[in-house]
């Protein structure tokens, strides 16, 4: 209100209760909320919320650990902010909600983050110890990054895949997986990277287009005359070939077998070219494609087919390639594009390794001549030592001058790739250890599974909740589908497989369990790097020692982040797992990782435990800008959250991930976090008006009985019920973005717009310890303290600040959701009719306020005609009606339908409380101020009934 003094010299505006706080109107987030966080870490709050709730229900979110390189971005900023989110919820909601952060600290990045500072030449123990030092740096930046979001973990003692105890609790759980029967060796085409230098799982690709030759190449009969007799022909009167059609021109080379589909049926095509054997729904179209003219001569069924020889398309160039390719009969060969007849390199296709394996070919005759680093062996014939992307061109050379080749194109089309270096990854045969999916013989098995990997996990995903329900497809159809999972990498940062092999047989030593355990034991003492120290002599100590080699192989990386639930939620972290049933509650991470740690950890529990490791999964999607493009430096459209943070503070990021719909992708750049910003200061002004207006208010002292509030003060709490109701239920499914688009509806439509508005009369006016009053102050009381709680999640800065105006001196953390009873249906029902009218007299003001008759709604004396239902309700207010509808005097009238009639008040003005009445200057000693006022000041105080 303006200045108000009378004469007399009494300034009445020092008579009212003006609202008063040191909660500061602006936040000045960049710049306090580092403070917060020291006052958080130096108080030890996580284990505080950990006594505060001893003995209570738990409630576990597992951490997926990003992984320990590099600066965090804001997708990680993201995923810990949603994950704090929720476990706050749920602290609040009276649950021990724990949450250890955890980091992945092994695998490739890394390496080759040393290997680009150091060189690629270095030993074992140079790697190991340099990785190790540089995880350990880079986990302590990021540590720091994610504190200073407001994320409440146990930062004192996180999980760290290289943890000692979590290396050996790996190795251990390996272990549990080969008694229960899923672990084998073999010789078996994985993907497998170049750049890596090693073997990929099926989690570490993704598709992207490629520009490949494809390739049609002759393969000349052997013996024409079998040739001649499978068609029913007498003979053959010209050369004939087999045409095979491929992508992958790289692993002609490498040719052993081609497959035909024995239901299919297959011509020979008498062509200028030669006969060539093609499947007869092709020929047309081949022959465009050569630009021949042709003949079908005859046309059988492949299974006719069966066993005939075909000569090497380089059979006459080179001794090397002077070698038979038969015919197996496959159903992978189909008619759908080529030639229906597909040429097989068993070390580089799994469809062409199965075919090769099962019609005899053995292992020690596969031939394998792409090296590792994507070049073929320096003694192959013809490309040694060149890479097999360059050979590409050499090998149609070499086709085409020996009459093999019969077109080549160009073509775009999906192929995988790296996810790590975004380059194309071969298949190529090599001997790895695999988790077995089906039926199958593992070694050492001595408590083998019920049920295969594959059924245990998909009933295990039917016992899982998602969110969204559309994950459980997702990963249902991937689990369905994958292959047996590569397991065993060839580097050097990782947990070891301390295997120890015969030289000749390839057999594991006979102690393999022990070693096992003894391996465990030596890691838990000195990490992975003790492991690689001890020599075979050390460990096996017999006779028969020379006979074995030590392993190198190490775990993927995937089995060392699938595995944490078994070695940290039941190993190093004791308290932070339930006595039965999954260890988490949830597990939380970006809907990629359905082909990653949620697949993996599926896995890993299944082999385990027979069941998941999760009741729920969650899924977000990624950081995109306002155009939906997904944030990356490249095109510099990305959101820094250490900027975001001296700019804004922390604060607005948890409010921007609140507020977005995070199942589908977040789209964040500096418009939308300006509206953030706006709608910050919105439930910030809010809670500072609930917070000065209760700064005199002791709950204790002050407080009127809950059932002898002012009947607006009772429906207010009401109405904070219901909202406090929906708000829970939101929470409950983790979702945010409800929750905060409603408390600004509450915030300015609830509050500001209706109860608030109405209230500033009673609470400027009246006596400060009136009834009256203290009512109101109840009700903001109560209000206050819960809308704490429904922010503290979200706005955790802000919440516990304005906590220490208004709390008990703990954190809010430590509190649980107010209990505001039950809603009122009738009394809702009847302030929701009120609030409706209101709004319809308030145009009317409106209109009259714009046309300069009055000039606020106090001015405006309202004849308001209402049907018989309204009139009730609005005559059951009484005298306090006026105060609901902000005017200085309303009367009320009965008819058909509701209509207002304003008019300008022809009383005067009130000095003090503004409202125009006839009795203002009724008492000669305040002449400029009204009846009620004088009571109010001087008095018994005006009787307030209602509101």
């Amino acid at each position: 209100m303006a200045d108000n003094k009378t004469d007399g010299g009494t300034d009445y505006r020092a008579t009212l209760n003006l609202p008063d706080t040191p909660f500061p109107m602006r936040g000045d987030l960049p710049k306090r909320e580092p403070g917060w966080v020291k006052e958080w870490n130096d108080e030890g709050i996580y284990h505080r919320l950990r006594d505060a709730r001893h003995g209570a229900p738990k409630f576990i979110l597992h951490d997926g650990p990003p992984y320990a390189n590099g600066q965090i971005h804001m997708g990680h900023a993201v995923n810990k902010i949603l994950k704090d989110m929720i476990t706050k919820a749920r602290q609040l909601e009276g649950y021990d909600a724990l949450y250890v952060p955890g980091w992945d600290c092994h695998g490739l990045p890394i390496e080759n983050a040393i290997e680009k500072k150091y060189g690629r030449n270095l030993g074992r123990d140079e790697m190991q110890a340099k990785s190790r030092a540089y995880a350990t740096e880079q986990i302590a930046q990021q540590m720091a990054d994610f504190q200073r979001l407001g994320v409440l973990g146990e930062w004192d003692h996180p999980y760290k895949t290289m943890d000692f105890a979590n290396e050996a609790g790996e190795i251990r759980a390996f272990k549990r997986v080969i008694e229960r029967g899923f672990v084998y060796r073999g010789l078996k085409p994985v993907y497998w990277c170049f750049d890596c230098g090693s073997s990929l799982a099926e989690f570490e690709i993704e598709y992207a287009d490629k520009k490949s030759q494809t390739l049609d190449v002759a393969f000349k009969a052997h013996d024409p005359a079998k040739l001649a007799a499978a068609f029913g022909l007498p003979a053959l009167h010209k050369d004939a070939f087999a045409v095979i059609w491929t992508t992958t021109a790289w692993t002609i080379p490498a040719n052993q077998a081609i497959n035909l589909n024995p239901e299919l049926d297959y011509s020979l095509v008498d062509t200028e070219r030669g006969l060539l054997v093609l499947a007869n729904s092709l020929v047309e179209m081949c022959m465009t494609r050569y630009a021949l003219e042709g003949k079908v001569l005859a046309t059988v069924k492949g299974e006719r087919l069966g066993g005939l020889e075909f000569e090497h398309p380089l059979y006459d160039v080179d001794a090397g390639f002077r070698r038979l390719s038969p015919v197996y009969l496959a159903d992978y060969a189909t008619a759908e594009d080529g030639t229906g007849l597909v040429h097989s390199s068993p070390a580089y296709g799994v469809d062409d390794f199965n075919s090769c394996i099962a019609h005899g070919v053995k292992y020690d005759d596969i031939l394998n001549p792409v090296q590792g680093n994507g070049s073929y062996a320096t003694d192959f014939p013809l490309f040694g030592g060149q890479n097999i992307w360059k050979a590409v061109p050499v090998i149609i050379h070499a086709l085409r001058d020996a009459g093999r080749l019969m077109t080549t194109e160009q073509i775009t089309h999906s192929y995988p790739h790296c996810w790590r270096h975004k380059t194309p990854v071969i298949y190529r045969a090599a001997a790895q250890w695999f988790i077995r999916m089906d039926e199958g013989e593992g070694v050492f098995t001595k408590d083998k599974a019920p049920k295969t990997l594959r059924q245990t996990a998909l009933e295990a995903i039917d016992e899982t909740r998602f969110y969204p329900e559309n994950g459980r497809a997702r990963l249902h159809d991937m689990i369905a589908n994958r292959p047996d999972w590569c397991i065993s990498r060839q580097r050097s940062w990782g947990v070891p497989i301390p295997f120890f092999l015969h030289k000749d047989s390839g057999e594991l030593h006979p102690r393999t369990m022990e070693i096992l355990d003894l391996a465990a034991d030596i890691v838990e003492k000195g990490g992975i790097e003790a492991w690689s120290r001890v020599t075979a002599e050390e460990i096996l100590g017999g006779e028969d020692t020379p006979q074995y080699t030590k392993s190198t192989d190490i775990l993927e990386v995937w089995f060392d982040s699938g595995s944490t639930f078994s070695h940290v939620l039941r190993g190093t972290h004791p308290n932070v797992h339930h006595e039965t049933g999954p260890e988490a509650d949830l597990y939380l991470e970006g809907h990629d990782q359905h082909r990653g740690w949620f697949h993996s950890s599926l896995l890993l529990a299944c082999a385990l435990e027979g069941r998941a490791p999760y009741r729920g999964l969650l899924t977000h999607g990624f950081t995109v800008d306002s155009q939906g493009r997904k944030m990356s430096k490249s095109l510099g459209n990305g959101i820094d959250p250490q900027e975001v943070n001296k700019k804004l503070g922390a604060e607005i990021t948890r409010l921007w991930v609140a507020a977005s719909d995070y199942s589908g992708d977040i789209a964040g750049d500096d418009k939308i976090l300006a509206r953030v910003v706006d709608a910050y200061r919105r439930i910030r002004n809010t809670l500072r008006f609930l917070l000065a207006n209760t700064s005199d208010f002791d709950i204790a002292m002050d407080a009127v009985p809950l059932d002898e509030l002012l009947e607006i003060d009772r429906y207010a709490l009401s109405r904070a019920a219901q909202f406090q109701a929906e708000i829970l239920a939101h929470y409950k499914v983790y979702e945010f973005h409800p929750v905060v688009a409603k408390l600004q509806v509450y915030c300015s439509e609830d509050l500001g717009a209706f109860y608030l508005d109405v209230l500033k009369d009673r609470l400027y006016t009246t006596a400060p310890n009136s009834r009256a009053r203290r009512s109101a102050q109840t009700a903001l009381w109560h209000i206050t303290q819960a809308m704490l709680r429904w922010m503290a999640p979200f706005l955790s800065f802000t919440a516990e600040e304005a906590w220490k105006f208004c709390g008990d001196g703990q954190s809010i953390f430590v509190q649980t959701y107010s209990k505001l009873g039950t809603p009122d249906d009738a009394l809702l029902a009847k302030w929701n009719r009120i609030r409706e009218i209101r709004d319809a007299v308030n145009k009317e003001i409106e209109t009259v306020r714009a046309d300069g008759q009055v000039g606020s709604s106090l001015q405006a004396n309202v004849t308001l005609t209402a049907p018989a239902d309204d009139h009730a309700l609005l005559a059951s207010l009484g005298d306090d009606l006026k105060f609901v509808f902000i005017t200085s005097a309303i009367a009320l009238a009965s008819g058909d339908t509701l209509a207002a009639t304003v008019t300008a008040s022809k009383a005067t003005k009130c000095e003090r409380c503004w409202h125009w009445r006839d009795d203002v200057g009724h008492d000669p000693a305040h002449p400029g101020i009204c009846g009620r006022c004088t009571s109010n000041l001087y008095g018994a105080g005006e009787a307030r009934t209602i509101a």
